[in-house]
């Protein structure tokens, strides 16, 4: 079953897990041979912000808001359950859940503390979109969803930052001593998700708004989508690249760091589709409605976590390296739970 579902994914999608495993290959051989490419990449900064790295994370985060498709929001706020339970899922349970979780495994590293606390809040707009074909889940349902959270996280990640990063974490005992918490405001925050949310959301709005008009719509979403949808990925792995050839030598001194922080995440996302999707069938969702429900509360913007890790803690910080963890193990636990909702939704026809 999962080989005949990854078949059904793109060349790229299917082995993204092991583009980013070669970039941090990649990115670990330039720190140790060739060093100076990455200080000339990061040496064109304005102010503390690397250009270079700035454009490559407003890129890649441009094609996923391109294909929201916000002219279906009105369809899903018709009904104001499903929308409920969504944005419940989405913006309470998942962003506490993944708060849980860190300081329950990560609470003596700090840094990946936060790193994984941004994952949590950046809810997914993008590859959603895939685990919920192949589940065979509502498509008009996905599409108004991954609208909905994507007008919603331009305002709410900002404060739920500094929520769960300054605000929370003294209270459940977990120390954050050694960052540098006079960074974390909602000011400083809001400029990393206007830099690099913000800028393209507008963009792929305007770019829908103006190229998807009448005759072109059918252009626009087979040809024109499909041409801009590896931007993502080479810039994702230009960013992880330059971000390994900076901390090479502490990925290779840390292996078993990148599971600490995977374990968390595959709890993670097998609670939050789980309960989500069951919680959907109880509420009387249909199985289709129930598995979009589910993929949305499970997925997460790991491109947008990284750029505001990056923004906020540095290229080279605990922070970034954690929130690069995330598409590492999300591409194949969601396979695994499309092969799983297919199985329940056998189960529920029976």
């Amino acid at each position: 079953m999962s080989d005949s579902l990854t078949k059904k994914l793109s060349f790229l999608d299917r082995y993204l897990t092991v583009w980013i495993f070669a970039a941090m290959a990649i990115g670990v051989l330039l720190g140790r041979f060739a060093p100076q490419l990455a200080r000339v990449l990061t040496g064109w900064s304005v102010g503390t912000t690397s250009v270079p790295i700035a454009a490559g994370l407003i890129l890649m985060m441009y094609p996923p808001l391109a294909k929201v498709r916000y002219e279906e929001l009105s369809d899903v706020f018709r009904n104001k359950r499903v929308l409920t339970l969504s944005l419940v899922q989405n913006w309470l349970v998942g962003p506490v859940l993944m708060f849980a979780l860190a300081a329950i495994f990560l609470r003596d590293r700090p840094e990946y503390f936060a790193g994984l606390v941004l994952v949590g809040i950046a809810r997914c707009i993008a590859m959603v979109i895939v685990w919920n074909d192949l589940a065979g889940g509502s498509r008009e349902y996905c599409a108004g969803l991954v609208a909905a959270n994507a007008l919603f996280q331009v305002f709410a990640f900002a404060p739920l930052a500094w929520l769960f990063l300054k605000v929370l974490p003294p209270l459940v005992g977990v120390d954050l001593g050694v960052l540098d918490l006079s960074a974390i405001t909602i000011g400083s925050i809001a400029r990393s998700v206007f830099a690099y949310l913000g800028i393209p959301f507008l963009a792929g709005w305007l770019t829908r708004r103006t190229l998807r008009r009448g005759e072109r719509a059918r252009w626009f979403d087979e040809k024109f989508l499909h041409a801009i949808s590896p931007i993502t990925l080479g810039a994702l792995l230009f960013t992880i690249v330059v971000m390994f050839s900076l901390q090479g030598e502490q990925v290779l001194a840390r292996p078993l760091d990148v599971l600490r922080i995977a374990l968390p995440l595959v709890v993670y996302f097998g609670i939050m589709f789980t309960v989500t999707f069951w919680m959907g069938v109880r509420s009387g969702a249909d199985y289709p409605r129930a598995a979009t429900l589910g993929f949305t509360a499970a997925g997460n913007n790991f491109e947008l976590a990284i750029a505001v890790a990056v923004g906020v803690f540095g290229l080279t910080s605990g922070a970034a390296f954690a929130a690069v963890v995330g598409p590492l193990v999300e591409v194949p636990a969601l396979i695994a739970l499309v092969v799983v909702v297919l199985r329940w939704k056998r189960r529920l026809a029976a």
